[in-house]
C-alpha cells in the first residue's frame, strides 16, 4: 500500500500539503543525520540547528493536520515558507555561508514558486533573499567582494528560476485543465454514445420484431389482394392475395413492369372515364389510370366495384379501396388498391334478385285483386258504405296502392339488374315533363311546409326518351328533396339546356349527405345517416330506379351535397338521339 493511499484513509483534509512536504522533511533527515555523525558536518551553533530542525517539524505538522482546502490557496505558502526559514536557520548553525546544506532551499523554493498566482513568486524570491543574506548579516565577519556578488547574485538567479517555474506550473495547470474538461467531455460523449448504442439496439429489435409482424400480417392476407403503385400506376407492391386472386407471383410481375391498369377491363374504365367527363376519345395510360385514381388525387378514399382479368382471360368481380399511400414526411408517393372477391356476393346479389323479382310477380295479382274489390266496395250503389266505412276503406285502399307502388319498384330494379327494361322511345318535351312533377308534388311541399319552385325556360328542351320513365325519374328526385328539407325550406327544381344535353337539377336547403356515403346513394336500399337519424321514411329505392333510367338513356346523374347545407342532383340528358335508348340495355351499374 503506497503512502499517499494510506494517508488517504486518515481523517486529514489536506494529505497534498503533506505530501509536498515530504521531500523537505526526508532532506532535513538526512542533513541532521549528516551533522551528528562523527567526521560529519560540525554544527557551529547548536541553538539555530535545532531551532531550524524544530522549525521544520512545525511546518511538517502543519501541512498534515491543518485543512487547508478550506482555507484559500494562497494559505497553504504558510507550510513551504516556514519549510524555507528553517533551511536558514539549518544552514546558520552548519557553518553559515559555508554550510552544504544550502541545497535544501530548492526543496521548499520549488514549492512556493510552483503555486498559482504571482505574488508567490515574490514569496520565494524574497525569502530566498533572507537565507542567502543572512549569513552576512548573522556572522557579522568582513567579506570578500565575491562574496557580496555572489550573495546579491544568487537570489536574482533564484528569482527568474520563480518566474519560470511559476509560468511553466501555470501553462501546466492549464493544459492539465484542459485535459480534465476534455476527459469529462469525452466520458460524457462515450456515455451518451453507449446510452445510443443501447437505444440503437433496442430500437433494432423492437423494429425487427414490427418487421416480423407486419411479415406476418402481410402473409396472412390471401382473401384480399393488395397492390401498390408508384404516382404513374407502375406496380410496386403484390401481397400474397393478389398472387392468388390474380395467379401471378410477386416476382413476375415486378420483374415484369406491370401497370395495374393491365388487371382491368378497358370498357369499365372507359365507362368511368365518361363518368368523370372525359374526352371519349383514344384512351391513353395515365387516362385510364386516373379512372382509378382521381377520386384519391382530390382528397379521399375511394371505394368503387370493378372486374380484374387474370392473365388466362378469366374475370374477377371486385371491390377496390383505393388509398392514398404516403411517406414518412407525410407526401403522396403512390397509391393503394386493396380488393375483395365479389363473385360470391354478385351470385347471392343475383339469387335475391331473383328472388325479390318473382315474390314482387307474385305479389301484383293479389294486390290488383285487392285494389279492384275494394273499388267495387266503395262504389257499391245497392248498398252504399257508411262515412265510417268510407274513412276504413280509403286507409286500406291507400296502403295497398303504397303496397303496389313498391311492389312495382321492386320488379323494376329486379329489372334493371338483370340488364333490360322496356323503354318506349319517343320525342319528350322536358319541360312538361318538369311542370307535370312539380304540380304533382305541390300538395305534399304544402303539407311539408316547403316551398317548391320551378325554373323552365321560355324555349323548348327536347330529347328522345320515354316520357313516363322520364317523369317517374324527375318525380322522385322532387320527392326525396321534400322528404329530406324541414319545413320552412326550398326545393328549387331547374331545366337548362347546356349545348348539347339537357339539365334537370333538383336543389334543396335540407339536411344534406355525408361527403362518404355519396358514393354509395345509388345502391339499392341504401340510406344516408342523416335520413336514418332524422327517421325519413323510405326504403332507398329511389335513387337506384332514377340512376337507371337515366343511364338507360345514355345520360348520367351528378350529385353534390353537403351536411346540414342541402344537396342538388341534376339528371344531365344528351340531345341528340342516344345510342344506347333500344330498350335492351347493358347491365347497369348501381354507383354514380
Amino acid at each position: 500500500m503506497t503512502l499517499d493511499r494510506w494517508l488517504s484513509r486518515l481523517p486529514l483534509d489536506s494529505p497534498s500539503a503533506f505530501m509536498k512536504q515530504v521531500p523537505t522533511i526526508v532532506g532535513f533527515g538526512i542533513a541532521v543525520v549528516i551533522a551528528v555523525l562523527p567526521n560529519g558536518v560540525p554544527i557551529t551553533n547548536t541553538s539555530e540547528f535545532v531551532a531550524g530542525v524544530v522549525l521544520v517539524a512545525v511546518a511538517s505538522v502543519l501541512s498534515l493536520v491543518v485543512p487547508w482546502r478550506r482555507f484559500a490557496p494562497e494559505w497553504a505558502v504558510v507550510v513551504p515558507t516556514l519549510s524555507l526559514l528553517a533551511v536558514g536557520l539549518l544552514r546558520l548553525g552548519t557553518g553559515s555561508s559555508a554550510s552544504p546544506f544550502v541545497v535544501l532551499t530548492l526543496l521548499p523554493f520549488v514549492w512556493i514558486a510552483s503555486e498559482e498566482g504571482r505574488i508567490n513568486i515574490v514569496i520565494a524570491s524574497l525569502t530566498t533573499f533572507v537565507v542567502l543574506l543572512a549569513p552576512l548579516v548573522v556572522d557579522g565577519a568582513t567579506r570578500s567582494v565575491g562574496d557580496v556578488v555572489r550573495a546579491f547574485f544568487s537570489p536574482v538567479i533564484y528569482l527568474i528560476v520563480a518566474i519560470v517555474i511559476n509560468e511553466l506550473a501555470h501553462r501546466m495547470r492549464v493544459q492539465l485543465a484542459a485535459a480534465r474538461e476534455a476527459g469529462e467531455r469525452q466520458e460524457t460523449l462515450l456515455a451518451q454514445a453507449v446510452t445510443a448504442q443501447d437505444e440503437l439496439v433496442l430500437n433494432e429489435a423492437r423494429l425487427k420484431t414490427a418487421n416480423r409482424l407486419i411479415q406476418s400480417i402481410w402473409n396472412a392476407v390471401t382473401e384480399q389482394s393488395v397492390i401498390g403503385t408508384d404516382l404513374d400506376g407502375l406496380i410496386d407492391v403484390w401481397n400474397p392475395g393478389a398472387e392468388k386472386m390474380l395467379g401471378l407471383t410477386e416476382k413476375q410481375v415486378l420483374d415484369g413492369r406491370h401497370h395495374i391498369t393491365d388487371f382491368h377491363l378497358p370498357s369499365e374504365l372507359a365507362e368511368r372515364l365518361q363518368d368523370m367527363d372525359a374526352r371519349f376519345t383514344t384512351v391513353a395510360t395515365t387516362d385510364e389510370f386516373s379512372a382509378l385514381v382521381d377520386t384519391v388525387r382530390a382528397g379521399s378514399a375511394d371505394v368503387r366495384d370493378w372486374t380484374y382479368v387474370r392473365p388466362d382471360g378469366k374475370r374477377v368481380v371486385v371491390q377496390v379501396a383505393a388509398t392514398p399511400r404516403l411517406d414518412e414526411n407525410g407526401h403522396r408517393v403512390g397509391f393503394i388498391f386493396v380488393a375483395t372477391d365479389m363473385t360470391e356476393a354478385r351470385e347471392f346479389a343475383r339469387l335475391k334478385d331473383e328472388f325479390v323479382g318473382l315474390i314482387s310477380h307474385e305479389l301484383r295479382t293479389p294486390l290488383s285483386s285487392i285494389l279492384g274489390y275494394l273499388e267495387l266496395l266503395r262504389d257499391d250503389d245497392e248498398d252504399p258504405l257508411s262515412e265510417e266505412q268510407l274513412q276504413y276503406l280509403a286507409v286500406a285502399e291507400r296502403n295497398a296502392h303504397r303496397l303496389l307502388r313498391l311492389v312495382g319498384d321492386l320488379l323494376f330494379t329486379a329489372q334493371v339488374e338483370s340488364g333490360r327494361f322496356p323503354l318506349d322511345i319517343k320525342d319528350v318535351e322536358l319541360s312538361s315533363v318538369v311542370s307535370a312533377s312539380v304540380e304533382s308534388a305541390r300538395p305534399a311541399a304544402a303539407n311539408a311546409g316547403v316551398t317548391l319552385v320551378a325554373e323552365v325556360p321560355d324555349h323548348t328542351v327536347a330529347v328522345r326518351g320515354d316520357t313516363l320513365r322520364l317523369g317517374q325519374a324527375v318525380d322522385n328526385l322532387v320527392s326525396n328533396a321534400l322528404k329530406f328539407t324541414p319545413s320552412g325550406g326550398t326545393v328549387t327544381v331547374a331545366l337548362r339546356s347546356d349545348g348539347s344535353q339537357a339539365v334537370i337539377a333538383v336543389t334543396d336547403t335540407g339536411i344534406g349527405i355525408p361527403a362518404v356515403e355519396l358514393s354509395q346513394l345509388s345502391q339499392r336500399f341504401f340510406r344516408a345517416s342523416t335520413a336514418t337519424r332524422n327517421a325519413v321514411p323510405g326504403v332507398g329505392l329511389g335513387l337506384t330506379i332514377t340512376k337507371a333510367i337515366v343511364t338507360a338513356h345514355g345520360g348520367r346523374l351528378d350529385i353534390a351535397s353537403e351536411e346540414g347545407v342541402g344537396t342538388s342532383i341534376s339528371i344531365v340528358l344528351p340531345v341528340e338521339t342516344p345510342a344506347a335508348v333500344t330498350g335492351a340495355i347493358p347491365r347497369v351499374e348501381v354507383t354514380p
